[in-house]
């Protein structure tokens, strides 16, 4: 306890040099929370500011975008690239546009980003970029002209050295393909300066379901810990876009049963189950045809929309937050664990808010942060890179399988350095929290004061 004091000072610190930027402090009082007695026990750390520096990003690029809609109207946005640290490798993460966007978000984002890419044992550093722009209703030539004017910003700040971007919520296969052509068009180069690009120039197969299939993935190494499978488990997932979709999909080829999805609309409720076809069906309605999860209901009996809620209160044995941060209360943790609720696995960025993590972590059930079970998007990312450095592509079978290495090695690591002395319960929090941290942190004394 002795080192509560600086740890106080550190946070009120932190507050004082980020006003107004509530989720980035939240991220990193997570962190500093579970690495304070590692820092303790290891002088270097402190004496070094090494938790200081990680929590000031290297940079915070923000800039003007341009551009003209359909009806001829200049519109302007605001766009950034934070770039929070590369002590073991270029900066890697997603780019979002949606208005929530702001610098909060983003450097919360990208300091997450940090630890996440260092659990895949990958060499990338963390950032994470956007915009306020919202794509949804925009035409497909609004959304190319804004990409173009977006990359024409971007470029001079990233590079297959330096920073690689990927897709995040509204950047998809569509927004990536604008902005690699634009970089191309500006640069002059073919090199893999984004992930979750197209296959037929330089992507990687699995890439799109690789971040729900990891945290099934992930979710499935839990379960083993205590003699368990998914086979005939209910399973509660948030959201209906690619996460959800495909973290539903390989739940139900794993034999869960999905009885409930969301959009920011509401949820549905489908006791029968969300099978293969019915996912299908989501996939090509709300991702090809822009719908709403409502029109679910009316389209498979027995299934309920429930409008304007969460689909927190469907009773179900498993828990899979996967649209955005925050959006999984104290009051929803509990009501879940009352209902029965044994597993959560976080799909989206740090969607449980404090007080929900507490719940989570006091009932002693498997609790899985977003920063190890969200993990397998960028680990594909990082195959991509591979692959576009060695200009080959290698088979589904070989991606398939690297992902499911590199969640089996993550849940291990979380593992590791979250059991407690008894060895009969897991802080998977504090696991990757602790084994995230000490990697970047060992790099970053290797290197000196810079």
């Amino acid at each position: 306890m002795a080192q509560r004091p600086k740890l106080n000072d550190f946070l009120e610190d932190l507050k004082e040099r980020n006003p107004n930027q509530p989720e980035f402090v939240q991220a990193v009082r997570e962190v500093a929370e579970d690495v304070e007695a590692l820092i303790a026990e290891n002088p270097e750390y402190h004496h070094q500011q090494i938790l200081r520096r990680m929590s000031e990003p290297d940079r915070v690029i923000s800039f003007r975008i341009c551009w003209e809609n359909d009806d001829g109207d200049i519109c302007v946005q605001r766009g950034y690239r934070v770039q929070n640290n590369n002590a073991i490798g270029p900066y890697k993460g997603g780019l979002r546009f949606h208005p929530s966007v702001t610098e909060s978000v983003l450097k919360f984002l990208a300091f997450e980003q940090t630890f996440k890419n260092s659990l895949t044992g990958l060499p990338m550093g963390g950032g994470k970029g956007g915009a306020d722009f919202n794509p949804k209703g925009r035409s497909e030539r609004e959304i190319m002209r804004f990409c173009q004017s977006f990359m024409t910003e971007l470029y001079r700040h990233v590079g297959a050295d330096i920073d690689v971007p990927a897709g995040d919520i509204g950047v998809g296969s569509r927004e990536i393909g604008f902005m690699f052509g634009q970089y191309k068009r500006i640069t002059n180069r073919f090199t893999g300066v984004l992930t979750g690009k197209g296959l037929e120039y330089g992507g990687s197969l699995i890439r799109p379901e690789a971040t729900g299939y990891g945290a099934v993935y992930f979710l499935r190494s839990m379960l083993d810990t205590q003699g368990r499978d998914l086979d005939g488990l209910d399973v509660v997932i948030s959201g209906s876009g690619n996460v959800a979709t495909h973290a539903a999909e390989k739940a139900t080829d794993l034999g869960a049963r999905v009885v409930a999805m969301s959009d920011s609309k509401g949820f549905i409720h489908d006791p029968d189950g969300v099978d293969a076809e019915k996912i299908g069906w989501i996939k090509e309605h709300k991702g090809r045809r822009g719908g709403e999860i409502a029109d679910y209901a009316d389209e498979f009996s027995g299934a309920r929309f429930h409008k304007g809620k969460k689909p927190w209160g469907v009773k179900c044995d498993i828990a899979m937050p996967c649209a955005t941060q925050n959006e999984l209360s104290g009051d929803d943790a509990r009501t879940l664990l009352d209902n029965g609720c044994i597993a959560v696995a976080e799909g989206a960025n740090m969607p449980t808010e404090r007080d929900g993590v507490k719940a989570f972590k006091e009932a002693r059930i498997l609790y899985a942060p977003g920063k190890a079970a969200n993990a397998g998007g960028v680990a594909v990312s990082g195959l991509e890179m591979s692959q576009n450095s060695e200009r080959r592509s290698w088979d589904k079978d070989q991606v398939q399988g690297l992902l499911v290495d590199i969640m089996r090695d993550i849940h291990q690591r979380c593992r590791d350095d979250g059991t407690d002395g008894k060895g009969d319960y897991c802080d998977y929090v504090r696991g990757a929290n602790v084994a995230g941290f000490r990697k970047v942190a060992d790099a970053m004394l290797a290197y000196g004061v810079v």
